[in-house]
């Protein structure tokens, strides 16, 4: 099989810390309370929405008005958005400036809000390396769909197997390996420089 020659990162637990719990954690002194807020009420099935296009603010009340007695921590989701992110990943930081070094080309796709796409890539300069993205916010499509992995291909004019994709979702990485594409499962910062070795990407 031909090595990749170009790289696809996603953004959240890839690039830069995030979590819920972060900011909830703040709000909620009780971590079983917390627990049950984030399996309960604000969980990551209703946060997908957003992820495809509905507003932050359009989620934020159809849920409160399910849940009066919490709408200012469900508000908080919104408000306080930035106050989940815990700061880059320096392992894939430093592996984003190593290939930008070698003329790799790299790209993003990631699931997120097209509210918070400017905040997030204010997050660190391995945005800055990257010469597009695709953001499900914008396409109103999602990963795992097989959708948004074919608007990758033709928007970068590349073949699925020109394409190493790191994503720390399993279900994200079976869908892009169905269609053809190298695959790195994110679950070990220190894999990843190997993992670039390995294909002679580094």
């Amino acid at each position: 099989m031909p090595s990749p020659r170009a790289v696809l990162w996603d953004f959240g637990n890839v690039i830069v810390r995030w979590n819920p719990r972060t900011l909830y954690q703040k709000i909620f002194t009780d971590p079983v309370e917390c627990d049950r807020f984030l399996s309960d009420v604000c969980t990551m099935a209703w946060h997908a929405p957003t992820d495809c296009g509905v507003t932050f603010a359009e989620n934020c009340a159809a849920l409160s008005a399910q849940h009066p007695h919490h709408e200012a921590e469900i508000w908080a989701w919104h408000h306080r958005w930035d106050e989940m992110f815990s700061g880059p990943i320096e392992e894939t930081e430093a592996v984003i400036e190593a290939l930008h070094a070698r003329g790799v080309r790299q790209y993003g796709l990631s699931n997120i809000s097209h509210e918070t796409i400017d905040s997030t890539l204010a997050m660190s300069p391995a945005f800055g390396r990257l010469a597009d993205f695709v953001a499900s916010g914008r396409e109103l499509v999602m990963k795992p769909d097989p959708a948004i992995y074919r608007i990758v291909c033709e928007r970068f004019d590349l073949a699925p197997a020109d394409i190493l994709f790191v994503d720390d979702s399993a279900r994200n990485i079976e869908a892009a390996a169905a269609l053809g594409f190298d695959t790195h499962h994110f679950t070990d910062p220190a894999a990843l420089r190997p993992a670039m070795e390995a294909r002679g990407l580094l």
